[in-house]
């Protein structure tokens, strides 16, 4: 009981914080259109701080981008018809998300074409582990394998047959 009585006042203490956020001078008159506002300005970028929507942003910019926002809905501009306007006057970098085209096919296929590369590489890597180099020559291997030899001739990488008798 306790719980939902703090989880009722942490939802009532946020929903205070967002109709205080923005100036009732600034919303639109009529609730639908307010609220379709409101949904694009998450979708906006604000172009001075780069990783906000300009519903989070309070650079002037951002409130002047509202605004423009604001008018363009109350205009009777459908969203699509918004986005177009913003995108025709800031360039795809307005939105957050911007949209899947051939302008901006390198930004979509980049993040998978990276991934597949360093995949390759990394099984070209493992593959050429598992082949060791020979890097001596065959008078240098001979020469390694005497020195390598014990004092009775025998070489020490051999296993000692049972029968051995120093074994």
């Amino acid at each position: 009981m306790r719980r939902a009585g703090l989880a009722l006042a942490a939802a009532l203490a946020s929903a205070l914080c967002l109709a205080a956020a923005s100036d009732p001078a600034e919303r639109l008159p009529d609730p639908a259109q307010e609220a379709r506002a409101r949904v694009l300005f998450k979708e906006v970028r604000c172009m001075v701080c780069q990783n906000e929507s300009i519903e989070d942003s309070q650079a002037e910019l951002a409130v002047d981008l509202r605004r423009l926002v604001r008018e363009r809905v109350a205009a009777g501009d459908d969203d699509l018809a918004v986005r177009r306007w913003l995108v025709e006057r800031y360039g795809e970098f307005v939105m957050l998300r911007p949209a899947f085209s051939l302008a901006n096919l390198v930004l979509w296929l980049a993040p998978v074409a990276a991934v597949m590369v360093g995949g390759l590489a990394l099984a070209a890597r493992v593959r050429s582990a598992g082949e060791a180099p020979d890097l001596l020559t065959p008078e240098e291997s001979a020469r390694l394998a005497q020195l390598v030899r014990t004092d009775d001739g025998h070489d020490p990488a051999l296993k000692s047959s049972p029968d051995d008798p120093k074994a």
